[in-house]
């Protein structure tokens, strides 16, 4: 094998430089090509849980993270002229929906609707992600109150909605129990109230949870006491 094999140096020079010369004329024609006009291209369809859950083969969190991968990457491709602000959010709220219930454990589908996709100038779309939040947080409150929260924040400071942001927060208030959470989350409804001017109601809310003892520690305890103080002074000052 070895004696049949021509060295290099026995290929004639001729050839080289017709090689070289090819490339270079190919490379100097791909550079006069204008780049081909992108494509406009939606999400398709999103795919069942069932399918999910059949293409996992067993693994339902890797299938959950390459679909979301898929999902986040799909407005990046090169033939996609419509950024995620311009996608059907219809097709995007199933591929979400879709995720979650293939693996409801993983929080990647909630954080990307609540930090990403709600930051689309369409107040339409902005409200669509942040109602399927508002759904997907009864489905599990222990684990999702923060997304909740976070959309309360949406609402109340990009919308102006000061009702809508009222709603997550009640929501935040009355189904999530979990020590852990914490007290900021429980008073967003009593800001919120303060914003709103509904100032009887937020002092009673204020007065009701300090009166419950479910505020230990001191400081917090102290904060709540000063804030009743400022509202009674509020309510005073507007008689």
């Amino acid at each position: 094998m070895r004696a049949a094999t021509r060295p290099l140096s026995a290929v004639p020079q001729w050839i080289g430089w017709l090689l070289a010369l090819s490339i270079a004329v190919q490379f100097a024609w791909q550079a006069t090509q204008s780049a081909p006009a992108p494509q406009a291209a939606d999400l398709p369809p999103a795919p069942s849980v069932r399918l999910l859950r059949a293409a996992s083969f067993g693994e339902p969190e890797a299938i959950a993270r390459i679909a979301m991968l898929y999902v986040q990457a799909y407005d990046l491709r090169g033939d996609n002229a419509i950024p995620y602000q311009r996608l059907d959010y219809a097709r995007l709220i199933a591929w979400l929906r879709a995720i979650l219930e293939t693996d409801p454990r993983s929080g990647y589908a909630l954080f990307s609707a609540a930090r990403v996709y709600t930051e689309n100038p369409d107040a339409a779309k902005c409200r669509a992600m942040l109602e399927f939040l508002h759904v997907e947080f009864y489905r599990d409150p222990e684990r999702r109150w923060q997304w909740l929260a976070h959309a309360a924040l949406v609402a109340k400071h990009r919308l102006r909605d000061l009702p809508l942001a009222r709603r997550y927060a009640q929501a935040i208030d009355r189904h999530v129990r979990d020590a852990r959470a914490p007290l900021w989350a429980k008073q967003m409804e009593v800001f919120i109230l303060e914003d709103m001017n509904e100032l009887e109601a937020a002092k009673i809310m204020l007065g009701g949870l300090i009166a419950s003892g479910q505020v230990q520690d001191p400081s917090e305890l102290r904060f709540l006491q000063a804030r009743l103080q400022a509202l009674a002074r509020r309510m005073a000052g507007r008689r």
